[in-house]
């Protein structure tokens, strides 16, 4: 049995990677990946009730992830379509290439901080698309956010969801994993940007703006009030997860009440016709649906890895082989490049208690950027590298010839930088 589902989603992986290939979205793959790997895992066992039992189990936290990325994607969407973004595009006027750049990494960097990755490579990507009208130059710039938003959150407790979940299990307190990462996910941003800096060249093109909708522009008075509102709204997120310990996606659904009800009020006088494309009926036909499928094939289909024990032999088996916690951290990250880092995380939690490594142990705080930093290796590495995925038809491919490489320099480079200056053993 135990084969049988890892050959499905080995056959599964491949079959995503090879999307532009074979000319099926990655999206039905993932789905269909997922549910034959639940129907191995039931059909093979004699406790039926008990997989049922697991999978509603996995479907709880699935959900909040999805209902997480939904809310997200509706805000953006809504700011998008009240031309929010120009506030800040309006004010980046540099179209040199490399500039720009270390402009986009920065804000990606610091946003992903004080949201997390994934709402940061929502954001951005709509920021992106309205910077930069070539496809092949924005998918690039895209790829940058990838690494820089996974290297922005693994040093914030809100950045990433394990660094959250070692936060939460009371592995590392927020004050030292800010002071012990801050500088080794710097160096794990910069290193690929400093390699681009003497490589790329040239200038972008910034997008053209239509007579249609510069004569139909908002008012700059209701554009200023939906961004503002939207990205305090974002930025509520983390604040509300931590004062009421309740879900992530409750504190992005909330903000996105309080949103609907502020456009509902702003463009109540108007008819239906001049409304329409403002609301959040609009915002959600206008989402991406098939990346939230897809999102949730990837995460049903490792769920089942996990509820068979498959990834907790895999830790298990990893941790008595190798002596070295500095390894064990290494390994783990360059794991979560194909793993999802939440469950083997949960797995190193379980196996090293805090009467081995008390809290603020230099291992839980490279464990943090390891896992962290590790998932931009591949494009489905990470929540941001799945999302920016869907957002812009990034291949899997692609991603491996032109970044991996990249991402693979920041995150040694952040390791190395770590381990000098902490001494782990």
């Amino acid at each position: 049995m135990i084969t049988s589902l890892i050959v499905v989603f080995i056959i599964g992986y491949v079959l995503i990677a090879l999307e532009h290939q074979i000319h099926i979205n990655k999206a039905a793959i993932a789905l269909v990946t997922g549910a034959v790997c639940w129907t191995i895992l039931i059909m093979s066992s004699p406790d039926k009730g008990g997989v049922n039992e697991s999978l509603t189990h996995h479907l709880g936290d699935l959900s909040g992830i999805l209902f997480f990325l939904l809310g997200a994607m509706v805000i953006v969407e809504l700011i998008d379509a009240h031309d929010g973004f120009d506030i800040l595009t309006n004010r980046i006027h540099q179209v040199n290439k490399i500039r720009l750049l270390w402009i986009v990494a920065l804000i990606s960097f610091l946003l992903s901080a004080m949201l997390d990755n994934l709402t940061t490579t929502i954001v951005m990507g709509a920021l992106l698309r309205k910077l930069i009208a070539e496809e092949k130059d924005r998918i690039y710039f895209m790829g940058i956010v990838v690494i820089s938003a996974n290297a922005g959150g693994a040093w914030s407790p809100i950045g990433d969801v394990t660094t959250t979940m070692l936060w939460i299990g009371g592995q590392i307190s927020s004050l030292e994993i800010m002071k012990a990462l801050i500088f080794p996910s710097l160096i794990c941003m910069l290193t690929p940007l400093l390699y681009l800096s003497f490589r790329m060249k040239g200038v972008i093109s910034r997008p053209q703006k239509s007579a249609s909708s510069m004569e139909t522009a908002l008012p700059v008075r209701q554009q200023t009030i939906v961004f503002f509102t939207g990205l305090l709204v974002l930025i509520f997120v983390p604040i509300f997860k931590t004062v009421t310990h309740l879900p992530p996606y409750l504190g992005i659904l909330f903000g996105l009440g309080i949103l609907w009800i502020v456009t509902e009020v702003m463009h109540g006088n108007k008819d239906e016709e001049d409304k329409h494309q403002l609301s959040v009926a609009y915002a959600l036909r206008k989402i991406d649906t098939p990346s939230i499928l897809f999102f949730f094939g990837i995460l049903v289909s490792i769920a089942s890895l996990e509820s068979a024990g498959v990834l907790q032999t895999l830790s298990v088996n990893l941790t008595q082989s190798v002596n070295s916690t500095a390894a064990i951290g290494l390994l783990m990250g360059l794991l979560s490049a194909v793993i999802d880092n939440v469950p083997l995380v949960a797995a190193v939690q379980a196996m090293f208690s805090l009467a081995v490594f008390p809290q603020d142990h230099a291992f839980w705080h490279f464990l943090a950027y390891t896992t962290g930093t590790g998932g931009s290796l591949l494009i489905i590495g990470s929540a941001a590298g799945v999302a920016a995925m869907g957002l812009e038809k990034i291949s899997f491919f692609w991603y491996l010839k032109a970044m991996s490489v990249l991402a693979l320099l920041g995150y040694l480079s952040g390791a190395i930088f770590f381990l000098l200056q902490h001494n782990l053993q």
